[in-house]
């Protein structure tokens, strides 16, 4: 049964893997044939977020990589982040997914503008509330 979009995309670090970027992937999985997610580099995260993930890039890529909603992963570099178009190359996706908490942000704004002339969609889903690595991170264990 074809779904509404044929191959969907959506990037992250995904360091510390959560039950947020759980319902990401699966909210993604609903509405096309298959899901590519892009392990951003530990570079991009430490260069972007000024954090070193807890776990390289290539085992984020291996745990996200094991999800039963991921079609398939692979590594982005930083140019392929800032710009998704670059990704095309490497695979053909109809939808971008995101988060809702990068709804409006200048990033998405250009990123819209982009695939508006070549057919892209981009669609949101809404941000797990009250959970993110970093709070993760920073909680304290009794």
């Amino acid at each position: 049964m074809s779904k509404q979009y044929s191959v969907g995309l959506t990037t992250g670090v995904f360091d510390v893997l959560h039950p947020g970027h759980l319902n990401l992937f699966e909210n993604c999985k609903k509405v096309c044939d298959k899901l590519v997610v892009g392990i951003c580099t530990d570079e991009y995260s430490i260069r972007y977020k000024n954090k070193k993930p807890l776990f390289n890039e290539e085992e984020r890529l291996r745990i996200v990589s094991s999800l039963k909603s991921v079609d398939s992963a692979f590594i982005v570099s930083i140019d392929e982040v800032e710009d998704k178009t670059l990704i095309l190359d490497r695979c053909r996706f109809d939808v971008l997914f995101s988060g809702s908490d990068w709804q409006g942000s200048e990033r998405f704004a250009h990123t819209q503008a982009q695939f508006d002339e070549i057919g892209i969609d981009i669609v949101f889903f809404p941000y797990t509330a009250g959970i993110s690595t970093t709070d993760l991170l920073d909680r304290k264990r009794l």
